[in-house]
């Protein structure tokens, strides 16, 4: 099954970007995910290929019209009716690598790319679009947002990184940071590798990850941490127990 990316975006050009070469580009070149751009102004239905409008009850900035968003999510969904709609704009829900896992295995995903000051608020509940956000920062427009996720997607996709264990002992696959990483030369400006790491132990090597991978999660994340261990807390069902009298 081929992972098909579909970018709805005034900026086609943008595209493939950095996800023309290393990993993503010759997953690409294999066949193993599509990319096709679809250019917003195509859906305008007036002479000059207008895509925005000024804010209703005022204000700076333009809006990107509904009625222009929705015959261009409609195209897409033609060619790809099993693909999520997800629009790049900071009101979203924060992106995780768990819904970046999702949309990996699935059959692809179709990503609307904002301008100007945003979209319309009506086409997200009009057309089922998804509000996905990659941080609490503000970009000039969703397609550096967008390749972002693109990236993340693909590198989980089959057969597209090298060793099978790559995508699981990372950061966030098991709700922590990863552990730290070294290589020779053995000693460095008088800084040397642990000795774990040199010991052929497996099981000790194993265990000292998971431990720093816990220290470095309660220093530099606190939130994180404070997340993995309400989810180690709850018992199987996912439920907390109630108390009894």
């Amino acid at each position: 099954m081929t992972f098909a990316a579909t970018v709805l975006t005034l900026y086609p050009e943008m595209f493939p970007g950095p996800l023309g070469v290393s990993l993503a580009g010759r997953a690409r070149d294999e066949g193993k995910w599509s990319l096709e751009t679809v250019q917003m102004r195509d859906f305008a239905i007036d002479k000059h290929r207008t895509v925005d409008d000024t804010p209703a009850g005022g204000g700076a900035g333009m809006v990107l019209r509904a009625d222009v968003l929705a015959a261009a999510i409609d195209y897409a969904r033609t060619a790809h009716p099993d693909a999520p709609v997800i629009a790049m704009t900071p009101r979203g829900k924060p992106l995780t690598q768990a819904r970046v896992r999702e949309l990996a295995a699935g059959h692809g995903v179709t990503i609307l790319c904002g301008r100007f000051e945003g979209f319309d608020e009506r086409i997200f509940a009009g057309r089922q679009v998804e509000e996905v956000s990659i941080g609490d920062i503000v970009l000039s427009g969703g397609e550096p947002a967008a390749l972002m996720l693109l990236d993340a997607c693909i590198r989980l996709l089959p057969g597209v990184m090298g060793a099978p264990s790559s995508g699981s002992e990372e950061s966030f696959e098991n709700g922590l940071l990863e552990y730290p990483h070294y290589t020779r030369p053995q000693e460095w400006e008088g800084r040397a590798i642990p000795e774990v790491l040199r010991s052929g132990d497996h099981a000790k090597i194993a265990a000292w990850r998971k431990s720093q991978s816990e220290i470095d999660t309660r220093l530099r994340r606190p939130d994180l941490w404070e997340r993995h261990e309400g989810a180690r807390v709850l018992p199987a069902s996912g439920a907390r127990r109630e108390k009894k009298d």
